[in-house]
């Protein structure tokens, strides 16, 4: 039997190494549990959320030099930091609303493999076809994004409330639709998760608070610590990557990773 530490630290490696690409991390996760055999299993239902916030930690620790600069400057008056934290709550909001309305109904029927697998695929044809779009970019820096634009990607962000579509992916695909080029896009995609996988983590936390026992303790800070690492590697990499090269590559792997789910689901696996 795999132990519950192999267990977290692969679990940890899958959440930090898709949390910011727009292949689903919630759906990678989903699928890898369902291997691992603990998609049912108590403290294991809330363990992916709870090990967010472990990446959302690797974006403060790369951007705590930009992030406090931003924070400084709103409480020195400076309107366009004041704007963009504004712009960051403003697109927060909708997913906020949405989730508290209608979280549990998404979590208690939509969060299956098949549901996964439709959605990776479904995605992957979608940023495909934005990839090869010839847009023609009027933002270049995520911080002076017009306030509309915010509540727009915001808006966008809601779709990935259902498990497989990526909220990364679903607020970079609105970003760009919206002019925004493929670096500010995935940058501000960084920045909105912030406030959204905090607001998770507080609110899985104090409902699953009954079932953390010291050993699920131990185990969540071992999934927290190797998703914050393995986090920062995949940030560090990614700005550069998808500027050169765009997201033809995660596309694919969506495709690829839903339909080899997709069978092995027809064939009793």
């Amino acid at each position: 039997m795999m132990s519950d530490v192999l267990r977290a630290v692969i679990l940890g490696v899958v959440e930090g190494a898709t949390e910011f690409l727009p292949v689903s991390s919630t759906g990678h996760v989903l699928l890898v549990e369902r291997i691992l055999g603990l998609d049912e299993i108590g403290l294991w239902k809330s363990f992916a959320i709870l090990i967010q916030l472990g990446a959302i930690l690797a974006i403060l620790s790369i951007y705590f030099g930009k992030l406090w600069r931003i924070a400084l400057d709103m409480f020195k008056g400076d309107a366009a930091a004041r704007r963009f934290v504004i712009g960051v709550l403003i697109a927060f909001l909708p997913a906020a609303v949405l989730g508290a309305a209608v979280g549990g109904y998404i979590k208690g029927y939509l969060f299956n493999p098949w549901v996964v697998c439709f959605t990776l695929i479904v995605g992957g044809a979608i940023l495909l076809w934005v990839d090869q779009l010839d847009l023609q970019p009027v933002h270049h820096d995520a911080t002076e994004f017009p306030l509309l634009t915010y509540f727009k990607i915001g808006c966008c962000q809601c779709v990935a409330m259902i498990p497989g579509v990526s909220r990364s992916g679903a607020t970079i695909v609105g970003a760009m639709l919206m002019g925004a080029d493929k670096r500010a896009a995935a940058e501000f995609s960084f920045f909105l998760a912030i406030p959204t996988m905090v607001g998770a983590f507080a609110y899985d936390l104090y409902k699953s608070r009954n079932d953390i026992t010291s050993d699920g303790a131990v185990i969540i800070a071992i999934g927290f610590a190797v998703s914050f690492i393995t986090a920062i590697f995949v940030v560090k990499t990614l700005l550069n990557y998808v500027t050169r090269h765009g997201f033809a590559l995660f596309a694919w792997w969506r495709v690829i990773v839903g339909t080899l789910g997709l069978i092995a689901l027809a064939l009793g696996a």
